[in-house]
């Protein structure tokens, strides 16, 4: 398997990766927005529980000290590619500059033990209800 391969299969977990930030993200917003404006599918049981699930294994990975599986495969995909002289795809520059940050570790801790608090908030203020 050649670079190009590898090169796309990251992009492909990075992207994927984005995409998981942003159901946790923009799931909360939704499901306080959606509340307010009567939209019932934010409060659907099997939604509510994806988006708990979903803060609470990165809380869980970050409380144990585990890097995300995720990252863990992308880095070894990026590896597979050399490494040396390598430019940065399209998808890794700006995707990765939006997940990644320089930060100690107990700041991303912090900052997701904090969101999974409002996620819980929410749970409580909005229940989930079933059909």
């Amino acid at each position: 398997m050649g670079e190009t391969p590898y090169r796309l299969l990251a992009d492909l977990v990075l992207t994927l990766h984005f995409g998981i930030v942003v159901f946790v993200v923009g799931g909360l917003v939704l499901i306080a927005v959606g509340n307010w404006r009567g939209l019932r599918f934010v409060s659907r049981w099997w939604f509510r529980l994806a988006h708990l699930a979903a803060i609470g294994i990165v809380v869980a990975q970050a409380w144990l000290g585990v890097v995300c599986p995720l990252t863990t495969l992308e880095n070894w995909l990026r590896a597979q590619t050399g490494g040396a002289g390598y430019e940065a795809s399209f998808i890794e520059h700006w995707v990765g500059r939006a997940l990644y940050y320089d930060a100690p570790a107990w700041v991303f801790t912090a900052a997701y033990t904090s969101f999974a608090a409002a996620v819980v908030v929410a749970w409580w203020y909005f229940p989930p209800r079933r059909k």
